[in-house]
């Protein structure tokens, strides 16, 4: 196929990206479209993996021979908002002033898509033989979803990769292992009676407290079991309850309550001890001492976001394959949570590693360093020169 794309230079992509308004509440279905242009104009063959309700996709392009496993440079497309953030310009139009891009997406990280799209020519001029793939996924910001279709094709009509490099903003620092991020919202159901004659009642609001302070001594308990790699910065298994609302009035007791709560887990921690502890607890403790038979008392936990860890795997081909690239001799572990561990759990070597800074992230007048995309630039063209090598 001829191609016919204009070649742009990451900067200029960059800016492109930048426009697309991605908040994860919304479609982004035009950058889609705009990437899958790009692509048809230099031949590249991709496919679409769209969401159910059809207003979300996520790309998976290959460069190079279709029938060996190659690489994936994998990156979310969608971004955290800008309400209520203090921004010194549109956030939507990227801004480039004293070595700096400015804009929603710039590092987390649309940086990272906008390198690996202008070097797909360049990746076409080296006559691959490993391929290399472009993975723009969709919903890393609230649920990492967006990569689940595509993983699901790796092993089956496609190899499954060499190695995936997901390129969330390191400092080109190999990062091979961050903990889990599985979220939670407890709905506690009491019975309403006059405040004054508690004992016909049951208070949900009271029962959530139970629920809460448990939660709490849980976290004690993890923070003394601790961390046996030492390499976790809290060097524990970490517990948050971040919203509680119930009642309807300071003298009734509460037929409802709620609280949302999180735990981000070592990547050696089951996912099912800390929401199994819990519900042991409400069964045995909190509902005998609030319930007595009163109909309708009862606790539910339902899990809505369950992102795995990483866990560390040295010497994989991904993090051999990251190190001769990047120039590091070590790896590193990052706080936050990533698309990461679900590729790890589809069986792929995955590392994290891409260019700029995770402090510039989600912040208002977020930037990424020009010097960061140059770096990110050539860590890419050797990636190339090393699948046109083996």
């Amino acid at each position: 196929m001829p191609q016919t794309a204009p070649r742009m230079t990451a900067l200029e992509l960059l800016a492109r990206l930048v426009a697309f308004n991605t908040e994860s509440d919304r479609s982004n279905l035009a950058l889609v479209a705009f990437v899958e242009d790009y692509l048809a104009g230099f031949g590249v063959p991709f496919v679409r993996l769209p969401n159910a309700a059809g207003d979300k996709a996520a790309i998976l392009a290959t460069i190079g021979p279709s029938g060996r496993p190659g690489v994936v440079l994998s990156g979310h497309t969608d971004v955290v908002p800008v309400a209520g953030q203090e921004w010194s310009s549109d956030p939507w139009t990227l801004r480039v002033a004293n070595g700096r891009a400015h804009g929603r997406g710039a590092v987390d990280m649309k940086g990272f898509l906008a390198l690996g799209l202008s070097l797909v020519p360049y990746f076409l001029s080296l006559k691959l033989k490993t391929p290399i793939h472009l993975f723009l996924s969709y919903d890393e910001e609230t649920t990492c979803l967006g990569v689940v279709d595509g993983i699901a094709r790796f092993g089956r009509d496609m190899p499954m990769p060499l190695a995936v490099i997901v390129g969330e903003p390191t400092g080109l620092e190999i990062a091979d292992a961050h903990k889990s991020v599985v979220t939670f919202t407890t709905t506690v159901r009491g019975f309403e009676a006059h405040s004054s004659k508690p004992h016909l009642g049951a208070s949900a609001i009271a029962m959530a407290a139970q629920l809460v302070a448990e939660l709490d001594r849980i976290d004690q308990e993890m923070q003394a079991r601790g961390d046996a790699s030492g390499r976790f910065d809290p060097a524990w298994t970490t517990i948050h309850v971040g919203r509680i609302e119930g009642g309807t009035a300071r003298n009734i007791m509460a037929k409802r309550c709620s609280f949302e709560w999180e735990f981000r887990g070592l990547p050696d921690l089951d996912p099912a001890e800390i929401p199994a502890r819990l519900e042991r607890f409400a069964a045995e403790t909190v509902l005998p001492r609030f319930g007595r038979g009163l109909p309708g008392v009862g606790v539910e936990t339902v899990n809505y976001v369950s992102v795995p860890g990483l866990a560390p795997v040295p010497g994989s081909p991904a993090e051999t394959l990251a190190m001769r690239l990047s120039g590091r001799n070590r790896s590193i572990t990052v706080p936050y949570g990533t698309e990461a561990g679900l590729f790890q759990r589809g069986g792929a070597p995955t590392v994290v590693c891409g260019p700029g800074s995770i402090d510039q992230a989600h912040q208002p007048d977020e930037y990424i360093e020009l010097s960061a995309l140059a770096e990110g630039e050539a860590f890419m063209r050797r990636l190339g020169e090393w699948c046109a090598a083996n």
